[in-house]
C-alpha cells in the first residue's frame, strides 16, 4: 500500500494502491503513520510520491459511500490528521506529482514544501465541487497561501482541474519535468536543501510555515462534521452516486 524507499536521509514514500491510489481509510491511515514516524533512523527529508502517470485519484468515492457517519467520521478524522501531519512535518516534505492528482490528491501535494510534477496532458486541482462536495476552510487556506486568494477561490469555487503548465504558471507547483525524472528531480531538490546548515534551515523553514502549521494545530476544531454534513446531504449522495455509476460502467 506505501512503498518505503530509502535514499540515504531522503525517505520517499511511494503510494502503492493500484490501479489509481485512491485514498481509502487503509492507505489514509498508513500514510499517517509513515508521515509521523518518518523521523527515526536518520531519515531528514520526505518525497512522497506514486505512480508513473497517476500520482493518486483522491478520495476512494465508492469504498467511502458503503460507510456510515461514524465510521466515515473516523475516516475524515485521520485524513485530517495526516493533513496536519504533512503541514506540520519537522521534515522537508517534496511532492513527486507522478502524473494526475485531482481533490485528495492535489491537497496532498499542496501541504508539502514544493511540488515537481509530471509534464504533458496530466490534470491537478480541486475539483470537489463538481462531485457535490465543499472544499473545507483549512484546504481552502493552504491553497490560499500557494495561489492568492482570489485565485483560489476561482479555482475552488469551479472546482478547476489545470494542466501541469497550467499549475507551474499559477504556483499550484513549482516545476515540471519529464515524468520519469519526477522522483528523481524531487530528491535532487530536496537534497539540495539538506546540504543547507541543519539548524539555520530547520529553524527558518518552521517559521515560513508557522502559518501553515496554525491551520492544523487543534485538531478539534477542524470541522470534520461541517464536512460530514456536506457528505451525508442529498444533493452530494445523488452526485456522488451518479460519479459511480459512470466508473462502474467504464469499468
Amino acid at each position: 500500500m506505501i512503498e518505503k524507499i530509502r535514499h540515504d536521509a531522503i525517505l520517499e514514500l511511494r503510494l502503492a494502491r493500484p490501479p489509481v491510489n485512491a485514498l481509502d481509510p487503509a492507505l489514509v491511515h498508513a500514510l499517517r503513520e509513515a508521515v509521523e514516524s518518518a523521523g527515526a533512523d536518520d531519515v531528514r527529508g520526505l518525497v512522497l510520491s506514486g505512480a508513473p502517470g497517476l500520482f493518486s485519484a483522491g478520495l476512494d468515492v465508492p469504498t467511502l459511500l458503503q460507510l456510515d457517519r461514524e465510521s466515515f467520521r473516523g475516516f475524515w478524522n485521520d485524513f485530517f490528521g495526516l493533513c496536519a501531519a504533512l503541514a506540520r512535518s519537522p521534515l522537508p516534505v517534496v511532492a513527486a506529482i507522478t502524473g494526475h492528482a485531482p481533490a485528495g490528491g492535489a491537497v496532498l501535494s499542496i501541504l508539502c514544501d514544493y511540488r515537481v510534477m509530471a509534464r504533458g496532458a496530466f490534470r491537478i486541482g480541486l475539483n470537489e465541487v463538481q462531485v457535490g462536495l465543499a472544499v473545507p476552510e483549512s484546504i481552502q487556506a493552504a491553497l490560499r497561501r500557494l495561489v492568492g486568494a482570489y485565485r483560489a477561490e476561482r479555482l475552488m469555487v469551479a472546482g478547476e482541474m489545470l494542466d501541469s503548465a497550467q499549475a507551474e504558471a499559477i504556483g499550484l507547483v513549482d516545476e515540471l519535468v519529464d515524468t520519469d525524472f519526477v522522483v528523481p528531480r524531487a530528491i535532487g531538490w530536496l537534497g539540495e536543501l539538506l546540504k543547507l546548515p541543519p539548524r539555520a534551515m530547520a529553524e527558518t523553514r518552521r517559521l515560513a510555515r508557522a502559518d501553515l502549521a496554525a491551520i492544523f494545530a487543534d485538531a478539534a476544531a477542524l470541522p470534520v462534521d461541517e464536512f460530514l454534513d456536506v457528505w451525508f446531504a442529498p444533493e452530494a449522495q445523488q452526485v456522488l452516486h451518479a460519479l459511480v455509476a459512470r466508473l462502474k460502467s467504464k469499468g
